[in-house]
């Protein structure tokens, strides 16, 4: 039997501004910003480390001294946390390349956005990435109002044949949960400096096999005021999924 998962290490997109929050967070990074009683990023550890996933990369920018004063070396929530530090902004595929050196020796890995949560199990998404031999995998989730994302077009077996920029539409669709699972020779796509995976990564992956897997459940970001709000209103539910352990834990 072959584990899933726990050979698997997790990076953690959080050094971004959050200059949309500056009005409610105004001196912390966006990831620690309190929902309940405890950061948000502290709920993606735990939701991690519930279902195995311990080994982690903190890629830090703004303020990262208030994650590593915080979370230290992750001892205290059951994981283990490194830290790459961005000599400056490098957006989120700048800050995947910047990580490189932490992710030797791996053969695919996972990566997520520091200001969402989805409701996910990690690795049902981490088998998927490896039968389908792609570069890349992502979790989508089908929104009936995607006027605040971009689109994913989804074709047969769940390959992706288009990302769409964000319109303005109300329409529904499917849009980018902001977790992957990356293939290690992603890094060959990925330049040195600023780089944004939404924009100028994934559009050029897609004749190399990116793959797109349905997630159903919550969704919630908190890079507005307003759905920083509504994720306090939903920090029960938030917690309870956090501490769920999810999926088989092996597989033949």
């Amino acid at each position: 039997m072959a584990l899933i998962g726990y050979d698997t290490k997790a990076v953690l997109l959080v050094g971004g501004k959050g200059t949309r929050l500056r009005s409610v967070i105004s001196s912390m990074p966006k990831p620690m910003a309190v929902v309940g009683d405890r950061p948000f990023l502290e709920l993606l550890v735990q939701q991690l480390s519930y279902q195995g996933i311990r080994r982690l990369v903190m890629s830090t920018g703004y303020l990262s001294h208030e994650i590593e004063n915080k979370l230290g070396d992750g001892h205290t929530l059951d994981v283990a946390i490194e830290y790459s530090k961005e000599p400056h902004p490098l957006g989120t595929g700048g800050a995947v390349k910047f990580a490189e050196p932490f992710l030797r020796g791996v053969s695919d890995f996972l990566v997520m956005n520091g200001d969402s949560f989805i409701e996910i199990d990690f690795l049902k998404l981490i088998r998927f990435h490896r039968e389908s031999g792609g570069l890349a995998s992502m979790a989508v989730v089908r929104m009936q109002n995607k006027k605040r994302y971009g689109t994913v077009q989804i074709g047969t077996g769940g390959r992706v044949s288009r990302f769409a920029e964000k319109i303005g539409s109300h329409a529904g669709g499917f849009v980018n949960a902001g977790v992957y699972v990356f293939n290690r020779t992603i890094f060959e796509h990925i330049p040195e400096g600023p780089a944004s995976l939404e924009k100028d990564i994934f559009p050029k992956l897609v004749a190399y096999g990116v793959y797109a897997l349905e997630h159903r459940g919550v969704f919630i970001d908190i890079g507005t005021p307003e759905d920083y709000a509504r994720a306090q209103g939903l920090c029960a539910r938030l917690y309870e999924t956090a501490s769920r352990k999810q999926g088989p834990r092996s597989s033949s």
